[in-house]
């Protein structure tokens, strides 16, 4: 088979008997010896069993999980091609699905390779690692290459956490220091002296009870300070949400009241400089903790925050609202929220997303009472499929 192009999750795509087949680690113009692992109705999934003619654009991947774990599904390219896969990407969804035609531009990376300040790894028998791609079987490793390296040198001393079966979140600050996160039915005994002896330990968590240390840590982004607890959102990309953060405050204008929804620790309303007050709303209740903490780190005393479901909040907030920042999970901004948000007329909304279908699904809406001003997109997310969105969106 003849590779034409890439689908949406960095797959090969083929046809097979006039079937659209999508095939794993496979570029386009490659042509290949394919087995169908799998039929649907409308379209199937295969391997490739032999190269026969490869792209010009294939390099080996550096990581020697690649072939299993399927997390980076891009390492078989150059990081160009992948700035080049996910601009066509993202134009494509935002003109399918939403109706608008642009040039996007990708901000890239600084970093692409140990940029994750954040893993979650899988503990079974002992053996700890990824899940295989499309599977619950377990990959054991002992590197991630799209990690920090203080998360690095902590996985290969894992077995010192003693835990036969569960689920592990290491996370790292800018000061190389880590949040261990445990959840397991097991019984366990950490030789906690030897991991603080060779590691910058803040804290362990086990299934959301502290057991050693504190159970939050400070980061730094730019010139701001965050408190960040084990259970809270924060980007995973440290270069990259600098570069989110300043296109922030450059959409927002002096004196604006902003209203900032799903808002995590307080991040991106935080760094609407010029606002002239600021309110958040978030569900998990030590982030809403951390959003007044870091108003006061950051010596802000223009925010007001609020702990609950945004669908339910938004209608609690009683001022004239100039500026709406969004940053919805992956399922995008549900009907309650989006018609509030269209209901409370503000004059700009900036929307970040982390999944251009749900982002387009949104736009497509909301741009009835809205100009697009400004798409970007930001690789949060180098040599995999996925992408970050930065939109503004000024009213008609």
């Amino acid at each position: 088979m003849k590779i034409e192009k890439l689908d949406n999750y960095g797959r090969g795509i083929c046809y097979v008997d006039n079937k659209i087949t999508f095939v794993d680690n496979a570029l386009p113009d490659e042509e290949v010896e394919i087995n169908i692992t799998k039929q649907n109705k409308k379209y199937n999934e295969a391997i490739v069993t032999k190269y026969i003619k490869e792209s010009n654009n294939r390099i080996k991947p550096l990581c020697p999980y690649y072939e299993k774990c399927g997390g980076c599904n891009l390492l078989n390219t150059s990081y160009e091609e992948t700035i080049k896969f996910k601009k066509e990407k993202l134009e494509s969804i935002v003109s399918k699905y939403a109706g608008i035609e642009s040039n996007i531009e990708i901000i890239k990376s600084d970093n692409n390779l140990s940029y994750r300040n954040k893993i979650t790894l899988k503990i079974i028998n002992k053996q700890y690692g990824y899940y295989i791609s499309n599977s619950h079987k377990l990959i054991n490793i002992d590197n991630c290459l799209l990690a920090e390296q203080p998360i690095k040198d902590f996985i290969k001393d894992i077995k010192h956490l003693n835990i036969k079966n569960g689920e592990l979140i290491i996370r790292s600050n800018y000061n190389n220091e880590l949040l261990i996160v445990i959840n397991t039915k097991d019984k366990i005994n950490i030789d906690i002296d030897y991991l603080k002896d060779n590691h910058k330990i803040v804290g362990i968590i086990i299934n959301d009870k502290l057991v050693n240390g504190d159970n939050k840590y400070i980061d730094i982004i730019n010139d701001k300070m965050f408190q960040i607890s084990y259970d809270s959102f924060f980007q995973i990309n440290r270069n990259i949400c600098s570069k989110l953060f300043n296109l922030i405050n450059d959409n927002v204008n002096d004196n604006e009241i902003i209203l900032d929804l799903y808002c995590g620790v307080g991040t991106l309303g935080l760094n609407a400089k010029k606002a002239k007050k600021i309110y958040g709303i978030e569900i998990i209740p030590n982030a809403i903790i951390n959003c007044i903490t870091n108003a006061k780190i950051n010596k802000q005393d223009n925010t007001y925050y609020m702990v609950g479901d945004t669908s339910k909040c938004i209608t609690k907030i009683n001022d004239n609202i100039d500026t709406i920042i969004v940053d919805p999970p992956r399922a995008g901004l549900d009907n309650i929220t989006r018609e509030t948000i269209i209901n409370l007329k503000p004059n700009k909304i900036i929307y970040v997303s982390c999944d251009p279908m749900t982002f387009a699904r949104d736009i497509k809406i909301l741009k009835e009472h809205y100009n697009i001003i400004d798409i970007k997109g930001l690789d949060m997310f180098p040599y995999t499929h996925h992408i970050e969105t930065f939109c503004v969106l000024v009213r008609k």
